[in-house]
């Protein structure tokens, strides 16, 4: 639905873990000029930047790689230093190195493509739809689409399609991590 709705240079899609890989390798069959972008926040494992070269490469993929602005997150080390995230939480941290970037990079865009999904986070994420208006980074007046085709698929079923592909994934989740995001 989202590539018949919008030009590709309207749509984008969020690429960062094993949810994503499926959605990536999804869209890719259907449109292999998708925009996919990442979030590189400064602080991913070393095993992540590993993953996103080989999915660049398995998809001659030009993957935009997205970073927090300098100057702010220069600040707020200096001010708070590297790891206050600790002693006051991440919301801070997460909305210089990550929400700031993601706000930015959908500012133009007609609509986005995640790879969120109900299971991933049964108290915030149990009523995601598969299309919705996304009202957190729309702004300024217009209307954001934020496509979740993964919504209703099980975590079972995205390691199913993963194996079935033989389709490249984060080595961490071999050491027993379900979920990766900063180290």
């Amino acid at each position: 639905i989202a590539f018949n709705e919008f030009a590709t240079e309207q749509i984008c899609l969020s690429f960062s873990g094993a949810d994503d890989i499926v959605l990536l390798d999804m869209a890719w069959k259907i449109n292999p000029q998708v925009q996919v972008f990442t979030i590189d926040t400064g602080r991913l494992h070393r095993q992540t930047y590993e993953f996103l070269e080989k999915v660049r490469q398995h998809y001659s993929l030009r993957l935009q790689v997205l970073t927090p602005v300098s100057a702010e997150l220069d600040a707020f080390t200096s001010e708070k230093g590297l790891f206050s995230f600790y002693a006051d939480g991440h919301g801070q941290c997460c909305g210089i190195r990550k929400i700031n970037p993601l706000r930015k990079k959908l500012h133009n865009q007609a609509a986005w493509i995640t790879g969120q999904r109900q299971d991933q986070s049964p108290g915030t994420r149990s009523t995601l739809q598969e299309v919705e208006l996304d009202t957190a980074f729309a702004g300024d007046g217009r209307s954001l689409y934020k496509f979740n085709p993964l919504a209703q698929m099980s975590s079972e079923e995205v390691w199913n399609y993963i194996r079935a592909l033989e389709l490249p994934y984060n080595g961490l989740h071999n050491q027993g991590y379900k979920s990766i995001g900063c180290q």
